[in-house]
């Protein structure tokens, strides 16, 4: 047995959605430094060309807006002028809207249930050859999905879609485990807690206050991202299938509720 190697990605090619900032960019850090080839997208090809330029000659930027099926389909033919196999797919580009149920619309239904929900499916399809080309029963490619605690338990915020699509994403990880560990291609998820971003500003702007209520007593930081993010992509994380891995710090699985006395 030699684990020397485990978590090496020496020769792998990776996209990454929403990878210009945030959570993404996190993953891309990582792989990058255990010798991945990256390639990140996002909405604002501003963004996603100075975050490639920030993290190296081996990340590339192909902006995209993957909100819809025709943005999934033309970010795979992007991907596909580059390079004709994939080894790890991250569906990291995500959205929240946070209203009153009274004023909550459609529009903040469909904007969050389209780019977190509809575009992982949608973006993986249109990648599937691309993917099927690189997996391997001995060497499967890896899609990572990244959900939230928020679809496994509540938050304190009305975000209705966005509780509604990550619980979906959870799922639907699952589903398409099922089916595409039949071409080698490894279908997880990773559901990340309070991490400093743009998409969690209340862990951002008042990291403090917020790991007061975590068990580990901080909120998370760039190595507990990419970390979880390498294991599934290397070969340590080849027997993993399905499984949504929770990187939070113990909240959701490491609290004590609040007894009440009968």
């Amino acid at each position: 047995m030699d684990t020397t190697t485990l978590f090496c990605l020496d020769g792998r090619v990776a996209l990454i959605t929403g990878g210009s900032r945030g959570i993404g960019k996190m993953i891309a850090a990582g792989f990058i430094a255990q010798g991945a080839k990256v390639y990140i997208s996002s909405r604002k090809a501003d963004a996603c060309e100075a975050a490639a330029a920030e993290l190296g000659p081996n990340c590339i930027a192909l902006p995209q807006d993957v909100s819809t099926v025709d943005g999934c389909k033309a970010l795979a033919a992007q991907f596909a002028e580059h390079e004709s196999q994939l080894d790890i797919l991250v569906n990291n580009a995500g959205a929240a809207w946070g209203v009153p149920f009274e004023e909550f619309s459609e529009v903040g239904w469909d904007k969050v249930m389209d780019l977190n929900v509809k575009s992982p499916f949608f973006l993986t399809q249109a990648l599937h050859a691309a993917l099927k080309a690189s997996g391997s029963r001995d060497r499967p490619a890896k899609v990572i999905n990244i959900t939230s605690i928020d679809g496994q338990r509540l938050n304190p915020w009305e975000t209705y879609s966005y509780h509604a699509s990550k619980s979906a994403l959870i799922y639907l990880t699952k589903r398409m485990a099922a089916r595409l560990v039949t071409d080698s291609i490894n279908v997880t998820s990773i559901a990340p807690g309070a991490f400093a971003s743009d998409m969690n500003k209340a862990a951002r702007d008042h990291g403090d206050a917020v790991a007061q209520g975590i068990p580990a007593k901080r909120v998370g930081v760039d190595e507990d991202m990419a970390g979880a993010a390498i294991y599934l992509a290397s070969r340590a994380g080849d027997y993993v299938i399905g499984e949504t891995i929770t990187v939070d710090g113990g909240l959701v699985h490491a609290s004590l509720g609040t007894s009440i006395d009968a």
